[in-house]
């Protein structure tokens, strides 16, 4: 299955392709799609939708991964960040992707261990993971990250659905003559 993973922003939004073979992650595409700060925030939000679109397009994703919101400490870039998560989203939802989202902590879980790891520890781990000679940006590793988590929990759930049922209760007691 291959997966598109984003790392939505209202300046820059990173986005990974990953291919999921069985176990086994394989690197296809990343990139940052960048705006203009000083452009109409209308028109950022376009370009940022129609980008994700041709990328789309272009790797024919089965499944598409964004980071969930969080926190932040200023309302103004809370709601341009959720604005330009909304974009993303939809682009995924007019491909007909099935879409996931994962808490920041969580992605870093996933990949690198702990939920407080930084972006360029997070950026090495991906880089191994996929066998990256040369690593993109943190915005597009940061997507990478997203589509690799959502990978794994692809695989978990597979693995939970393919496991037979475990019994309840004790074992049958064998006795000896």
């Amino acid at each position: 299955m291959i997966v598109l993973g984003v790392d939505p922003g209202s300046i820059r939004t990173g986005w990974g392709v990953i291919e999921r073979n069985g176990p086994r992650l394989t690197f296809v595409a990343a990139g940052t799609i960048e705006t203009d700060r000083d452009d109409d925030f209308a028109d950022r939000l376009c370009e940022i939708h129609a980008a994700l679109q041709a990328v789309i397009a272009q790797h024919a994703p089965g499944a598409m991964a964004v980071e969930d919101v969080f926190h932040a400490r200023f309302a103004r870039s809370a709601l341009k960040l959720g604005q330009a998560r909304g974009v993303a989203l939809l682009a995924g939802a007019q491909a007909r992707l099935s879409i996931a989202a994962y808490a920041p902590a969580l992605i870093k879980r996933s990949v690198a261990g702990r939920g407080q790891a930084d972006k360029q520890q997070v950026a090495r781990i991906v880089g191994a993971i996929l066998g990256l000679r040369v690593l993109p940006n943190v915005d597009a590793t940061d997507a990478l990250a997203i589509a690799i988590t959502h990978a794994q929990a692809l695989m978990s759930q597979r693995l939970a659905v393919a496991k037979p049922p475990v019994r309840a209760g004790r074992p049958p007691v064998v006795r000896s003559r």
